[in-house]
């Protein structure tokens, strides 16, 4: 009797074993018309921005977003290779066909928001259905990270680009005067000695800005703070940081058609004073960061100090 009752459990646990072994299975194949899918449909995506919208000023970053997210996803391999095939269908077939549907409408009617935009939910939508809610949860950041690839329209880009030229203007006129030059500002057109200089869209210092943006989550998750405090004052600063960089950079290309001319600043110098701008910020950030670790850190129970 004992030996009968012993072995129900037995062949109990030996088909539940077949069946989570059945499942981890059909998760792993049901995985291969994702990924084509996933090729078939982004990969045409992908060629066509790197033709058009990546080489324009407002997202050339885009390429390098990309690649950051897939060394992101890639970093995190483990997380998916170890994480338990527990196969979420419920929210995953509704994510994934509302991605389908957004991906559908941006394609057949050219809008790059809905197009590029909807990998985000498909990509979401492919790990649930794989690998399931540990894997998303492990999956988070580098989807969150590709939504700075994604082409913003016009409606909004135009009046923050619009505003932050006049702000850059202003500040420029400013700091030149107090210098001594002969500075006048008309709107966006800034007179220096006999120089007219025409604010463009790319000196507003948007594009920058949220190209910092990405560096500044990019960093602060790679040296996963866990002070709420310490990430927030560090986000915070991101948008006055790339301000006054932005404002350094239209400094120098000033300086510089005033001295050197109107070639000179359309030469070497502009692509100098690009690299400048990102030098100047970056540089801030880490400054601040490194401020913000003295004042927030604490003591360990050793004596030492400790960044969090």
């Amino acid at each position: 009797m004992s030996a009968t009752l012993q072995a129900a459990p037995i062949r109990a646990s030996g088909r539940a074993g077949l069946r989570d072994a059945a499942r981890d299975l059909f998760a792993r194949w049901r995985a291969l018309p994702l990924f084509a899918g996933l090729l078939a449909m982004y990969v045409p995506t992908y060629l066509a921005q790197a033709a058009g919208h990546w080489q324009t000023e407002q997202l050339r970053h885009a390429p390098l977003v990309a690649l950051g997210a897939a060394w992101l996803f890639w970093r995190r391999r483990s997380s998916f290779v170890h994480s338990p095939a527990a196969v979420a269908d419920i929210p995953g077939l509704p994510l994934l066909l509302f991605g389908i549907a957004a991906y559908v409408v941006g394609r057949s009617q050219e809008i790059p928001l809905l197009e590029v935009g909807s990998q985000i939910p498909v990509l979401a939508a492919v790990v649930l259905l794989t690998r399931g809610t540990g894997a998303l949860r492990a999956a988070a950041f580098p989807l969150l990270f590709l939504a700075f690839m994604v082409p913003l329209p016009g409606i909004l880009i135009d009046p923050v680009t619009a505003t932050l030229k006049e702000s850059v203007s202003a500040a420029v006129e400013e700091t030149l005067f107090l210098a001594g030059l002969p500075i006048a500002r008309s709107g966006v057109v800034l007179t220096l000695g006999h120089y007219q200089l025409l604010m463009a869209d790319a000196c507003s210092g948007l594009h920058s800005m949220i190209t910092l943006t990405a560096l500044g989550l990019l960093f602060l998750h790679l040296m996963g703070r866990t002070s709420l405090l310490h990430n927030g004052l560090l986000i915070a600063a991101i948008v006055p940081v790339a301000f006054v960089a932005n404002v350094a950079r239209v400094l120098a290309l000033a300086l510089t058609t005033y001295y050197l001319g109107e070639r000179a600043a359309q030469g070497i110098a502009h692509d100098l004073a690009g690299v400048l701008l990102f030098v100047v910020a970056l540089a801030a950030m880490f400054a601040i960061d490194a401020l913000l670790c003295r004042a927030l850190c604490r003591r360990t129970a050793t004596g030492s100090r400790r960044c969090e």
